[in-house]
């Protein structure tokens, strides 16, 4: 561990120059006084490595010293699959071990491509819009036991039940600022949200992961299933001009993509459109996000809850009878 320490040093003085010891503590997860030992044992051994004083100092290499051993480990080689995921890498327990990758990396490349352009012209920002932080404590260890291949017993808390289970964890997903972990149960391959696993213990013993089993694959298609059993209804609907610029967005993407529009328009300008949808009450959600520039044309039930939610917001609003 000390040895990877000491390499992930050196390549980080030759990537960025001058570097403070707060920094290489920061970037190695140690303390201060660890850094200072480190530096000491590579000075002991011969590396031109001295310190810079005053209020800005920090480390340096000997000017033109290289460090020869630029090889990556394993486990950097598979951090550089989350270079770009910062915070994602530290949300795995992986944020130490793509720091020194990426040390690794930037040390290798010839001196005037080390600025890290591409870093100060494209930023990946994984979360959604005004999504709060979800509670990640046991990510790390999942994804130890899905590269290790350990069951999991895990106490885990859906919209309807709370109960224990063990599973053999095939995979992780990061999907819109949220983690998923894709597990096998009982020979079903299934998916559950990290952040509602309350409690769970990594098992010792190992399973044989399925060889024909494709994450990547598996993931899209279960997309595409939760989508088509979300909307399996079809409703009729008119939208003025305006309300056809907004389908883009105001619609779901699969629901906007499987929408028939009408090829003539009425005096008016409005079109006929037939859009998959939900159950009736979430329909007459979704629908009314178009406001007076929609009118349901059927299916009847969708036309009566319709009725029932206007009447209802009318009534709301019709304060003192007024």
């Amino acid at each position: 561990m000390r040895a990877s320490r000491l390499l992930s040093i050196l390549t980080t003085l030759q990537a960025k120059g001058h570097v403070t010891a707060q920094a290489l503590a920061a970037e190695c997860e140690v303390s201060l006084r660890t850094i200072y030992r480190d530096v000491d044992a590579l000075s002991a051994a011969g590396i031109p490595i001295y310190s810079v004083q005053g209020s800005s100092g920090g480390y340096r290499l000997l000017d033109g010293y290289r460090v020869r051993l630029n090889g990556l480990s394993s486990t950097e080689t598979e951090a550089l699959f989350l270079a770009g995921l910062t915070r994602q890498a530290a949300d795995l327990g992986m944020g130490a071990v793509v720091a020194s990758a990426r040390a690794k990396l930037l040390a290798a490349l010839p001196e005037a491509m080390r600025p890290g352009a591409m870093k100060t012209r494209f930023h990946f920002d994984a979360p959604a819009w005004f999504a709060e932080p979800e509670t990640l404590d046991h990510l790390p260890a999942i994804a130890d036991a899905v590269w290790n291949q350990h069951p999991i017993r895990m106490r885990y808390q859906s919209r309807t039940t709370d109960k224990e289970r063990q599973v053999e964890p095939l995979g992780i997903v990061l999907k819109g600022g949220a983690w998923y972990l894709v597990a096998q149960v009982h020979n079903e391959v299934r998916t559950f949200r990290v952040s509602r696993i309350s409690k769970m213990m990594v098992l010792d013993d190992r399973f044989e992961y399925p060889k024909a089993f494709d994450l990547e694959g598996y993931w899209a298609e279960s997309i595409r299933r939760y989508e088509v059993d979300l909307h399996p209804n079809r409703a009729e609907i008119r939208l003025s001009p305006w309300g056809i610029d907004m389908m883009e967005e105001l619609l779901p993407p699969y629901v906007r993509n499987g929408a028939v529009i009408s090829e003539e328009a009425d005096a008016r300008g409005w079109r006929q459109v037939s859009v998959s949808v939900g159950s009736m009450a979430h329909a007459a959600m979704e629908i009314l996000r178009f406001g007076k520039d929609v009118e349901v044309i059927g299916p009847p039930d969708l036309r009566t809850e319709m009725a029932n939610v206007v009447g209802a917001l009318a009534k709301f609003y019709n304060l003192n009878g007024k």
